[in-house]
């Protein structure tokens, strides 16, 4: 039997009026809601686990209760045991290399996207001067022989 009602459950029992009652509480790291049924309470879990789901903002689990639960009365909020600070969840020290990471690739994007409009922008202007591919290979050859000559020369 599980210890925990996911949303989906916790939705049915609110629509069909078996939730007598719900209530806030304050732990470690943030907060969670309680479910009353009859005489019993569950906490609401997360999915595909039987853990209680927790919410590190009281606004946040606020908004679940009305937003995804529906209820919009709560018998308690019980703030005796919250605090900001977890002790079963591991710090995370790599978050912030994670965001620098994925501001960088941000910035690379928007710098890449934009050479690719100035190369569009060149190319559709008419007063481009287009280079045959004979040509470059031609300039280009022209330059290894006089680098090759240069060297030569040094040696």
């Amino acid at each position: 039997m599980s210890n925990t009602i996911d949303t989906a459950l916790a939705r049915q029992m609110v629509e069909a009026c078996a939730i007598r009652g719900a209530s806030i509480i304050g732990q470690p790291g943030g907060w969670s809601i309680m479910l009353k049924m009859g005489l019993t309470e569950k906490p609401l879990g997360t999915q595909r686990t039987d853990k209680p789901r927790k919410w590190r903002s009281l606004d946040a689990c606020m908004g679940y209760v009305t937003n995804e639960l529906r209820i919009f009365r709560l018998d308690s909020l019980d703030a005796s045991n919250f605090s900001r600070d977890d002790v079963m969840r591991p710090a995370r020290p790599d978050s912030a290399e994670r965001l620098k990471h994925a501001h960088e690739a941000a910035a690379y994007d928007t710098w890449f996207r934009s050479q690719i409009e100035e190369g569009i922008k060149e190319a559709d202007d008419p007063n481009t001067k287009w280079v045959s591919n004979e040509e470059a290979q031609q300039h280009f050859a022209a330059k290894r022989r006089a680098l090759e000559k240069r060297l030569e020369a040094a040696a």
